[in-house]
């Protein structure tokens, strides 16, 4: 469950990565942000979690076993509680034109490259939650 009951402006964000050590650390970064933070190191629980606490954005590692992001992504989408959730997707892999195909695909509208910059994935969040102008895919690569 998520660790804090906020006002609607506190998006809760469910975090899912399999790196436990960078998950505390952006767990800390947002909730300093004033988000309320939810993780999960394991991709095969997300979509049942998700349906239970209700995000409002899902930051998603694409490369994750056994489930990939862009699986679990695929699974969101399909799923009538969570298809218009936003995801931002985080990779340090997937940097070619043809994943940026797969992203759309799978329902990933924006995305940002690990390692990146707190404040830039602080403009992401925001521009997902409809809180600020961007370019869709505008890739990040600070």
């Amino acid at each position: 469950m998520f660790t804090k009951d906020f006002a609607v402006d506190h998006p809760r964000i469910m975090i899912v990565d399999d790196n436990v050590e960078f998950l505390e650390e952006l767990e800390e970064i947002l909730s300093q942000s004033g988000y309320d933070t939810q993780t999960l190191p394991d991709s095969t629980k997300a979509l049942e979690l998700a349906n239970e606490t209700n995000p409002d954005l899902i930051l998603l590692d694409l490369k994750m076993s056994p489930k990939s992001g862009f699986q679990l992504a695929d699974q969101l989408r399909h799923s009538e509680k969570m298809k218009d959730v936003p995801i931002v997707a985080m990779t340090g892999f997937f940097t070619e034109q043809e994943h940026v195909l797969m992203m759309k695909l799978c329902g990933i509208r924006n995305f940002i490259l690990k390692p990146f910059m707190p404040l830039n994935l602080i403009a992401k969040i925001e521009f997902a939650l409809g809180r600020r102008p961007s370019n869709e895919f505008d890739e990040d690569t600070t």
